[in-house]
């Protein structure tokens, strides 16, 4: 499974270049229609040429990069995998409820975080050390809300609720709670 960071990034630079290239094509298509002694007009075939390779352009690019989200394989294999282990959690009150202090892991294992809110909408985030997401969901009550990740990197994880459920929710935070080991 790839880094979430990793995918953050790629996608940054590649919807910029896509960006400056849409951006360029406009610029010279203003041009090419108000540029003095020939104003108004435009060769239809340079024009259909320029929509189609922007229209190639960025249904690759979305097809490429949908197949670089780390969490999508999963998600749509995901009745066929069986995890190494399942966290109950449980939010209420502007509080979260773990089965255990510390959630403990191994690199590469497959985990469900399985998490029911008993009162409000609620998020459930996992960051990294340096503050960045590695994977978030909603938790609603009354429905199922569970997370399967699989961590590649060994390091201590933060959980943050990641959804605004009133002036107390700033609060959510549970420092170092989740370890992962080689």
């Amino acid at each position: 499974m790839i880094d979430s960071e990793l995918v953050l990034n790629g996608q940054a630079y590649a919807y910029t270049i896509y960006a400056v290239v849409i951006i360029l094509f406009i610029l010279s298509f203003s041009y090419m229609i108000t540029k003095p002694g020939k104003a108004g007009v435009l060769k239809t075939s340079l024009f259909i040429v320029l929509v189609v390779f922007l229209t190639v352009l960025g249904v690759s690019l979305h097809i490429t990069t949908s197949k670089t989200i780390p969490w999508v394989s999963m998600d749509l294999n995901r009745r066929d995998i069986t995890p190494d282990r399942v966290f109950n959690i449980t939010m209420e009150n502007h509080q979260f409820q773990l089965p255990e202090d510390t959630l403990e892991m191994k690199v590469g294992k497959i985990v469900v975080f399985d998490v029911t809110s008993k009162d409000l909408t609620y998020g459930f985030g996992i960051f990294r050390q340096n503050n960045s997401m590695v994977c978030q969901m909603q938790v609603v009550p009354g429905h199922k809300n569970d997370l399967m990740w699989k961590f590649e990197e060994p390091g201590v994880y933060t959980i943050r609720s990641t959804e605004y459920s009133g002036p107390k929710g700033h609060q959510m935070i549970l420092n170092d709670v989740i370890i992962v080991t080689e």
